[in-house]
């Protein structure tokens, strides 16, 4: 898949030195499942301190926004305002809006554009307005249970986003920026310190929305990863140890000729943290997230290293034996407009369980192309080189169970060469079954797609924040992923819950490659 370089400033230096094991690799390790201790680790719930996914203010004004999602379009047709207000509105709305109420427990749960693990909802969608004609400087958090904003802070804090940004171009010319923030219990609360992960995932899924929604509004969101965190986390007035800022959007706006902004650096490294005490269940979340900061004196004594996420020389694992099966494909059509598109964004849900019915090649190259080769929609209006932190350190490998056209087994997905190379030959699905924790569906899918990457040599690249970077782009080509299949009419499911160890052993990979994240392909039951 091409890359765009993607420079950061030079006035900036990580100091990341040679590594046994760093607070990333502890964490990792550490929270890995493991089939002869998960059950004796597993906890009930204590439902009566279940977390409530939503923030809610005291003090504020709200702007409602939904007048500009249930009118069509031709209703604005001569009113720039409304105009504006309803590309905001629909760009926050398929980003992160309620689509569905389920009751649960003689209560209801709201599902929401991005999936999330548990249903538990932990990222937070704040609006930074630089000043406008028509959105007043300040803070905004993004209320989806009434489609609202609640502006709760109403001075000027541009400057002070820049500041903590480094000053990252992309907010030079930009009005609006998007801040995406975590709130640590509502995962930790089911899945305990291992939630930092899902976390992230589920800000990934959420970052992939606003990407795709983005282009179906006419914005584009300039991902910034690499900022002073507890400068954000001050202008945002939240508290730390609660809630965590995980992104930076500037939204350019590509109805403005001066926001048609080059692209920019995403990922900055933070520091390394080999000295780090015993630390008890239950702390390991919140100890590992303070050390994968960076700190506002950065600047004084360090330089930006100039990281380009270009083409590699060529993808990995290319053994002389492997067969090679090209997946070059006719792209997706999203429909006029992207209507189709905008539309599966709504409907998005994932899969329960699987008949155990095959897929098409056909079908998994339509999935394999839209999530890996977005140069392939030009055409269409979507971004061609949208925003990650680094995919080079990303691994893709699909285990094969059911498949027409292609014979059972493990490959490796080859994004630059655009080819499946088979490595491992043999029907794992019993195996599949297992590692995802027992789950049916990782017996009955069709195919199973994994995300890996080398932990040890991300860390020595971008420092321990890089656990962050590898989660959020996870996350990202997962709900690029999901999108596709639910377009298609194919079932599909992420799994953060998984036996580390044994992926690796399926795999027939290393076992210091890290494990990320599984999505599960198949037929709905």
């Amino acid at each position: 898949m091409p890359r765009s370089k993607k420079e950061c400033p030079k006035d900036i230096k990580s100091t990341m030195p040679e590594l046994h094991q760093s607070i990333a690799q502890h964490y990792h390790e550490r929270t890995k499942y493991n089939p002869e201790t998960l059950a004796s680790k597993s906890q009930q719930l204590d439902w009566t301190k279940q977390p409530v996914p939503f923030k809610e203010y005291k003090i504020g004004s709200t702007v409602d926004l939904k007048p500009y999602i249930q009118e069509k379009s031709e209703g604005f047709a001569n009113n720039p305002d409304a105009q504006w207000w309803q590309r905001l509105s629909r760009l926050l709305f398929r980003s992160y809006g309620l689509t569905a109420r389920m009751p649960s427990m003689g209560s209801a749960v709201y599902l929401r554009a991005a999936p999330s693990a548990g249903g538990l909802y932990p990222a937070e969608v704040y609006v930074v307005s630089r000043g406008t004609s028509l959105l007043p400087p300040g803070l905004y958090n993004y209320q989806c249970r009434t489609h609202s904003l609640m502006h709760y802070w109403e001075s000027d804090v541009w400057q002070t986003l820049q500041a903590a940004c480094f000053w990252h171009p992309s907010l030079e010319n930009t009005q609006l920026a998007i801040i995406v923030t975590a709130v640590f219990y509502r995962s930790a609360w089911r899945y305990e310190d291992r939630a930092y992960r899902r976390i992230f995932l589920d800000t990934g899924h959420l970052l992939g929305n606003i990407e795709l929604a983005g282009a179906i509004t006419d914005f584009r969101p300039h991902l910034i990863g690499g900022f002073v965190d507890e400068s954000v986390n001050d202008l945002l007035y939240i508290d730390p140890q609660q809630e965590g800022a995980i992104a930076v959007l500037p939204l350019a706006d590509l109805l403005d000729v001066n926001q048609n902004l080059p692209l920019g650096c995403t990922a900055l490294p933070s520091a390394t943290e080999t000295n780090y005490p015993q630390i008890p269940d239950g702390e390991l979340l919140t100890y590992f997230h303070r050390h994968t900061q960076i700190q506002s004196g950065i600047t004084g004594n360090l330089n930006l290293p100039v990281i380009k996420q270009e083409k590699s020389l060529e993808d990995k694992y290319n053994f002389p034996f492997c067969l090679k099966i090209p997946t070059t494909t006719t792209p997706i059509d999203w429909g006029q407009k992207l209507s189709e598109l905008e539309n599966t964004m709504y409907k998005r849900r994932s899969t329960r369980a699987y008949n155990g019915d095959d897929l098409t090649f056909e079908q998994l190259k339509s999935l394999l192309d839209f999530t890996y080769q977005p140069q392939n929609y030009i055409d269409q209006s979507l971004d061609i080189s949208p925003d990650y932190f680094d995919l080079n350190l990303i691994e893709t490998f699909i285990a094969v169970c059911g498949v027409k056209g292609l014979e059972a087994g493990c490959y490796y997905y080859a994004p630059k060469a655009q080819e499946l190379r088979q490595i491992r030959f043999k029907n794992f699905r019993r195996e599949l079954h297992f590692l995802c924790l027992g789950q049916e569906l990782g017996r009955d899918a069709a195919a199973v797609l994994f995300h890996t990457a080398d932990l040890k040599a991300a860390i020595a690249q971008y420092g321990d924040r890089v656990y962050r970077y590898l989660h959020l782009d996870a996350g990202h080509l997962g709900q690029r992923l999901n999108l596709a299949a639910m377009h298609l009419n194919i079932g599909v499911s992420g799994i953060g819950g998984f036996f580390d160890d044994q992926v690796n052993e399926v795999l027939g990979i290393p076992a210091d490659e890290a494990a990320l994240y599984i999505t599960t392909l198949g037929h709905p039951r």
